[in-house]
């Protein structure tokens, strides 16, 4: 039998529908961290980001069990909404202004391909990940939402657009703007990002 892992994620929401509990583990597993950091990034908070995260998956398998997922292809598209919608309702229970800032950076990166690090490179690494995420938190809210779905949750500007309720060009000139600023705050404090 083949593994689950080279099943694509449209055929493992078959499988799930069709009682194979383990197909619902390897899609959870396989985007637990694109959906956790994006929570993250958005509450804050350790603890209430575990909460949402596990609320969002419970909201998943719910909808899938209840034919609510039309199989496109996009299944992490999909999650992520998902998951900024119990955020965007938390934040109206408790009568919060959504902020969505990087918190340690550490996800940044993880779109590099791994490869084993000496204690100095790791270093020089976290370093790197601190100073974006530094940088990052300086830019305006618009600007830091488009580039944290457009990298972590690897969304193309129309799913960003969709989300965020502007159109595609709006999404583009925030992305285009943000990068703008990125480079000047890069120059301004002369960082060097390896």
């Amino acid at each position: 039998m083949n593994s689950l892992k080279q099943h694509s994620d449209q055929d493992l929401v078959h499988l799930f529908r069709n009682g194979s509990e383990a197909a619902i583990t390897e899609l959870v597993y396989r985007y637990q961290s694109n959906v956790y950091t994006s929570i993250y990034l958005m509450v804050k908070d350790k603890y209430i980001a575990e909460d949402l995260f596990q609320d969002t998956f419970l909201k998943i398998v719910n909808n899938i069990r209840n034919n609510k997922y039309s199989e496109q292809g996009k299944f992490l598209p999909w999650a992520l909404r998902i998951a900024h919608n119990l955020c965007i309702d938390h934040f109206r229970k408790v009568k919060q202004q959504v902020k969505i800032t990087l918190a340690d950076g550490s996800d940044f990166f993880a779109l590099l391909p791994l490869k084993e690090e000496h204690v100095e490179e790791r270093i020089i690494r976290r370093q790197s990940e601190h100073n974006v995420q530094q940088i990052i938190d300086h830019l305006p809210e618009e600007q830091k939402e488009v580039v944290i779905m457009r990298v972590y949750g690897e969304m193309s500007f129309k799913e960003i657009s969709d989300i965020t309720g502007v159109s595609i060009n709006t999404a583009l000139g925030r992305m285009r703007y943000a990068l703008i600023n990125l480079r000047k705050m890069i120059n301004e404090y002369k960082m060097v990002l390896r």
